[in-house]
């Protein structure tokens, strides 16, 4: 085989290797981990059994491979747009985040809670993607990913905040305007609609979410200032992070 059929070779590998990957994504958001055996996984998969074995070489494996790949996904879409403004960036962190989360809620769960039981791998892989979050923020505000430690602390402190109220956003009824369902949309269900007595009144939409922990990540950036006068906190525009609609050059709302 010549350096070309090789390289072909290797790209339909890889790219047999991702599809494998996005299947499971999907049956692993529908299917909890200890409830999925491989025959069960290939059948699902529509392929060999042997197929999964020679890419990811077992069933935690083929897990693990899914996780790390949920990650990439959401340090890359929480990252993207280097070059925009400190303040943007930030914004635009956050933003990134929650898209992730409210379009992979399975995944998102998995990343923030360590996955399988007590898993020691997969909770490295949630460690690494809240190390590479903090520096991002930090570097979105500062200029810089490595910050003195009790900045670092707090940072982590406000993303922990972040996660759990993520949590309960994905995880509560009717979370999020952008996921209601074709009947849902189709009567008008909305915020200002009649939901009856019984009815849970509905979550913030993504952009009223991300507007809330903005805010809160100033007041966290306005406190290291205070501690750490090195980092002081990024410039704040005039009338920023007093509406919904600051987060609107990222969402597209008006």
């Amino acid at each position: 085989m010549n350096n070309s059929q090789q390289r072909g070779a290797s790209g339909r590998s890889q790219v047999r290797r991702t599809e494998l990957i996005g299947i499971g994504r999907k049956l692993f958001a529908d299917t909890a981990y200890d409830a999925l055996s491989m025959d069960d996984i290939a059948k699902q998969a529509g392929v060999a059994k042997g197929l999964i074995y020679y890419y990811f070489k077992s069933k935690r494996g083929y897990y693990l491979a899914i996780v790390e790949d949920s990650v990439a996904e959401l340090v890359a879409r929480a990252a993207g747009e280097p070059d925009l403004p400190k303040v943007e960036r930030v914004r635009r962190t956050i933003d990134g985040y929650l898209h992730y989360a409210e379009h992979h809620q399975a995944a998102y769960r998995t990343i923030v809670t360590g996955g399988v039981g007590s898993d020691a791998e997969v909770r490295a892989i949630r460690d690494a993607v809240r190390e590479e979050l903090v520096a991002t923020i930090a570097e979105g505000a500062y200029g810089r990913r490595a910050i003195p430690p009790i900045a670092r602390l707090a940072l982590v402190g406000w993303l922990s905040g972040v996660e759990g109220t993520t949590l309960e956003w994905i995880g509560a009824p009717a979370a999020a305007a952008g996921t209601r369902t074709g009947v849902e949309a189709d009567s008008g269900w909305g915020e200002d609609a009649d939901h009856g007595a019984d009815a849970s009144p509905r979550q913030p939409d993504r952009a009223r979410l991300g507007a809330l922990l903005v805010r809160q990540l100033r007041a966290t950036l306005t406190v290291i200032g205070e501690f750490v006068p090195e980092c002081p906190p990024p410039p704040l525009p005039e009338g920023a992070f007093e509406t919904v609609d600051d987060l609107a050059p990222v969402t597209g709302r008006s």
